[in-house]
């Protein structure tokens, strides 16, 4: 197998990673925003009073569109790494993009940090 058969692979490689990863944010969206409704159903049967918070809903639904959006990301990715591959040249990845998806993860653990600490 030649090196170019390797790059058009590793290509396609980092194509599924992005549609995985996407698919597992739209998951974890949906878990989220169903959360509330769990935490209203066990207050019920366990007879505590739960904040009537709608947290969950919208950060799962923010979740769900950051998944979308890792998708679309991810596609516009896969074209212009195999357009540079057929010119022989290089495509990294823009640095905003790097700093945006380590900022969206950082502000993804501490909304999920502050939720799961106010419901104690």
């Amino acid at each position: 197998m030649d090196d170019k058969s390797r790059d058009y692979l590793a290509n396609e490689r980092t194509y599924l990673a992005y549609l995985r990863t996407a698919l597992s944010f739209i998951a974890f969206g949906f878990v989220i925003a169903r959360f509330s409704l769990f935490a209203r159903e066990i207050s019920i049967v366990a007879h505590i009073a739960v904040p009537n918070k709608h947290t969950s809903t919208i950060f799962g639904t923010a979740m769900a569109l950051a998944g979308i959006l890792v998708g679309i990301y991810g596609s516009f990715r896969y074209v212009a790494t195999d357009a540079a591959l057929r010119k022989n040249t290089s495509m990294p990845m823009p640095p905003w993009a790097a700093i945006a998806g380590g900022i969206i993860v950082t502000a993804i653990g501490v909304v999920v940090a502050i939720d799961l600490f106010a419901f104690r």
